[in-house]
């Protein structure tokens, strides 16, 4: 975010006793603790365990803006109200450009991970927060800002210490990090986060369709349900975790909620008041003075007098001489190492085997614990859990990396692990985040979708005339441990007998796409509800009792018995004698 946009929000004039009135009003309407639905909001919220144990942020909880969304969300024409800079109808316009790219984050995360919910206004909400929309919209074409919005460098000086991660790649600063793009990512986050938005073959953070799309799957994380808001606010939070932002967020949400419209690119309004500026400045209540008893922005610092004031004359003192002699050099400030720097090595905490069937939820996570030299476990230290190699194997939400600091005790957990299709083994990489220090590298193996009983879902006979066709198909259910076994490879035979699995070479038979005999089908798998339904089954002459052969991975085996049979005729009837004449 830069350090200021340089255009300020023009007061209105209305007297002090209308300023207090209009925040009263706010603070009635905006109340942080229930929002206009009756959600419970910041007043009540917490940062979530799922925030503390980040790594903080995706914005390394760089400073944002602070000015308040008007009394009221108008949702006029793009032509209503005043021009770019002003209050009132414009603070509800979006550019079109950054508009469009909320819009199609959440239509792209709609099928991605429906079960997030995510609105397009949160994206509206943050972008506002974190940069005023991209400084009003201005971006190219192709939806890349004109100039880089980066924030402070994170050197712990008033802000959080997170020394350089990508060499300069993304901030230009191989020293420390900083806060980039519209959507203010941090580099180390960006670098996992990062997504291709506007489909152009790179992860751009300064593009405000590639931040948009990265900020709604970072949200979509951890299978958070952002209309439930106990997620919504976790969500918030870990974007940048303050009660504050959790509270400004939310009420620009529920702003964007109510009305917005579309105003030109580079038309936005420019928020005013930052988080960092001097000592918690009162945010600006659009159309209104600042109100009694608070404390004004700070102006322009006047100018120093030409030569010191007497002693006495309520002025500056005359300064004193320097006590060190001209051309001494000066010592430098004593650093005090941070927990990263004090990291030798990192250690397994007890991580219990990992195993999963495809695509199912590890029971078991990983556990890492930074240390130093000496073995003392160090905590506040940022381990980043990265899935290396061919795997379609994520952590829970869909990622391949994960940042997560040492609590307490050292230790790292890492998010629940998710099984993917392909099988094997499956390398997890643990490094200190900002250290050279060796990785420490995990083994996890998924092994195929299995079925441990089959069953089948009819109890009809299935019969046949010989050269004729089977009126039922066969259908099986398969479980494991009792639930539903969706996508389990099986194999279906029409076997010799129950001690010789090898297929027959007579009896009934399937028919493949080119109409000809085949006794043995491969490649079968159940559906979603764990079923399987079998292709019709025909008779050559033979008669007799045949048996089918169903078999799983994971070792069900089903065998069910074919009967194919002439169809019974019943012996004529006797005729009738002819009836005897009656007697005349």
């Amino acid at each position: 975010m830069a350090a200021q946009f340089g255009r300020r929000l023009r007061k209105g004039a209305a007297t002090t006793a209308v300023a207090a009135v209009a925040v009263a009003a706010l603070s009635a309407s905006q109340a942080p603790g229930v929002n206009d639905h009756g959600r419970q909001t910041a007043a009540d919220a917490t940062p979530s365990p799922e925030a503390s144990a980040s790594d903080g942020s995706a914005t390394g909880n760089s400073p944002y803006y602070t000015d308040l969304p008007p009394l009221k969300s108008p949702n006029p024409s793009p032509s209503t109200g005043p021009g770019p800079g002003g209050t009132g109808a414009t603070e509800a316009g979006i550019p079109a450009t950054v508009l469009d790219a909320y819009k199609k984050a959440e239509t792209a995360l709609r099928e991605a991970k429906p079960g997030c919910n995510l609105p397009w206004q949160l994206l509206a909400a943050i972008g506002r927060v974190e940069s005023g929309q991209a400084r009003g919209g201005r971006v190219d074409a192709d939806g890349t800002t004109i100039k880089k919005i980066l924030g402070p460098q994170l050197d712990g000086n008033g802000f959080a210490l997170i020394k350089d991660t990508d060499d300069g790649a993304y901030d230009g600063n191989s020293s420390y990090d900083q806060a980039v793009g519209p959507m203010q990512f941090i580099p180390s986050t960006w670098a996992w986060a990062g997504r291709d938005g506007n489909g152009d073959g790179k992860k751009d953070p300064n593009n405000i369709y590639d931040a948009a799309l990265a900020a709604g799957h970072y949200l979509c994380r951890n299978d958070w349900d952002l209309s439930q808001q106990g997620d919504l606010d976790r969500a918030i939070l870990s974007y940048n975790n303050s009660r504050e932002y959790l509270n400004l967020v939310m009420r620009w949400l529920e702003f964007y909620r109510k009305g917005t419209h579309e105003v030109p690119d580079g038309a936005g309004t420019l928020p005013d008041n930052r988080s960092d500026d001097g000592a918690n400045p009162t945010p600006t209540v659009p159309g209104a003075t600042t109100p009694a008893g608070s404390t004004p922005r700070p102006g322009p610092k006047p100018e120093k007098p030409a030569t010191p004031q007497k002693p006495g004359g309520g002025g500056t003192t005359t300064p004193k001489p320097p006590t060190t002699p001209p051309g001494t050099p000066s010592t430098p400030p004593a650093t005090t190492p941070t927990p990263t720097d004090t990291v030798d090595h990192l250690e397994d905490a007890g991580t219990a085997k990992l195993t999963a069937m495809a695509g199912d939820a590890f029971s078991k996570r990983i556990s890492t614990r930074a240390e130093t030299e000496a073995g003392k476990a160090v905590a506040k230290v940022r381990v980043r859990f990265t899935i290396v190699g061919d795997t379609d194997t994520t952590f829970t939400g869909g990622e391949s990396v994960a940042t997560v600091a040492t609590n307490s005790s050292g230790v790292a957990v890492a998010p629940a692990l998710r099984a993917g299709e392909k099988t094997g083994a499956v390398t997890v990489r643990a490094t200190v985040v900002g250290r050279a220090v060796p990785g420490l590298d995990y083994k996890a193996t998924v092994t195929e979708r299995a079925a441990d009983t089959l069953a089948r879902t009819g109890d009809a006979a299935l019969t046949c005339a010989p050269g004729g066709e089977f009126a039922n198909q066969v259908e099986v259910k398969a479980t494991y441990n009792g639930a539903v076994a969706d996508g389990v490879a099986a194999t279906a035979t029409l076997i010799t007998s129950a001690d010789d699995a090898t297929a027959n070479d007579k009896g009934p038979y399937f028919k493949d796409a080119d109409g000809k005999t085949v006794r043995t089908l491969s490649g079968l798998k159940t559906d979603a509800k764990g079923l399987l339904k079998l292709p019709k089954l025909y008779a050559d002459d033979t008669t007799g009792t045949f048996l089918l052969r169903i078999t799983t991975a994971g070792g069900a085996t089903l065998t069910v018995e074919l009967t194919v049979a002439a169809a019974e005729t019943s012996s004529p009837s006797a005729s009738p004698s002819a009836s005897a004449s009656p007697s005349a």
